[in-house]
C-alpha cells in the first residue's frame, strides 16, 4: 500500500512538471498579435507634433492644362509656365505618411479647400482643410486628396481653372499631376551653388612650419 502511494505521489508531481509548462505556452499563442496596419493608419491621420518637418521642392504639372499649379494671394490656378517663381511649391511632411502641406513659394500662402470645394490661398495652413493626401496612381501620376472632405480632389480644367472638388474622381485626368523640378535660380541659401568652388587657405602653424624644415634639409642631404 504503501509503494502504490509514493508511485501516485511520483506520477501526479511528473505531470505538473509535463502539463504546466505546456498549458502556459497555449496560453502565449491565444494572445492576439498587434495590428500593425491599423497602428499606421491611426498614426498617419494624425500630425505628427514630434519629428522634424521634411520639406521639399518643387512643380506640379497639370495633365489637362499642361501647365503648373500657381498660387498667388488667394487665387489658384493651373496657367503657370515651367520656371515661374509663383510655380515653386514648398511641401511640407504633416505625418510619417503621405499628408503634406503646400506652400506658395513666392506668395507665401497655403493651398486650402474651403467647404464649398473651391481651392483657395490661405496666409495659415494649420487647418485640416490645407492638409492632403499624396495618392501615386497606377499610371504614375499623383493625385491630391483632401484631408477634411475625404473625396474631394485638387482637379483643374484645360484652361488651368479650379474645379469644384465635389465633382472629382480618382480616375479623373483633372485631378491628374506630375511632380517636376523648379528649372529657376534655387532658392536661398543654394544660389551660390553655380560658383567655383575655392578651397580655404589657412596660415602655417608652428608645426607645419618644422616639417617643412625637416622635408627640405632631407632633400638636401640625398
Amino acid at each position: 500500500m504503501y509503494g502504490i502511494n509514493q508511485r501516485c505521489i511520483y506520477i501526479k508531481k511528473m505531470s505538473q512538471i509535463l502539463f504546466f509548462p505546456l498549458q502556459k505556452k497555449k496560453k502565449g499563442e491565444n494572445h492576439p498579435s498587434p495590428n500593425f496596419n491599423q497602428y499606421v493608419r491611426t498614426q498617419g491621420a494624425v500630425t505628427d507634433q514630434v519629428s522634424r518637418r521634411q520639406v521639399r521642392i518643387y512643380q506640379l504639372y497639370s495633365r489637362t492644362s499642361a501647365k503648373h499649379v500657381q498660387i498667388q494671394g488667394k487665387k489658384v490656378t493651373a496657367t503657370a509656365e515651367d520656371g515661374n517663381v509663383y510655380a515653386r511649391l514648398f511641401v511640407e511632411t504633416d505625418t510619417f505618411g503621405s499628408r503634406v502641406r503646400i506652400k506658395g513659394a513666392e506668395s507665401g500662402r497655403y493651398l486650402c479647400m474651403n467647404r464649398k470645394g473651391k481651392l483657395v490661398g490661405k496666409p495659415s495652413g494649420c487647418s485640416s482643410d490645407c492638409i492632403f493626401t499624396e495618392i501615386v496612381l497606377e499610371n504614375n501620376y499623383t493625385a491630391f486628396q483632401n484631408a477634411k472632405y475625404e473625396s474631394w480632389y485638387v482637379a483643374f480644367t484645360r484652361r488651368g481653372r479650379p474645379i469644384k472638388a465635389s465633382k472629382t474622381r480618382e480616375n479623373q485626368r483633372e485631378v491628374h499631376f506630375i511632380k517636376r523640378l523648379h528649372t529657376g535660380s534655387p532658392p536661398f541659401p543654394n544660389r551660390d551653388l553655380g560658383k567655383h568652388f575655392d578651397f580655404i587657405r589657412f596660415p602655417a602653424t608652428r608645426r607645419g612650419k618644422r616639417n617643412n624644415k625637416s622635408r627640405t634639409s632631407a632633400a638636401k642631404k640625398e
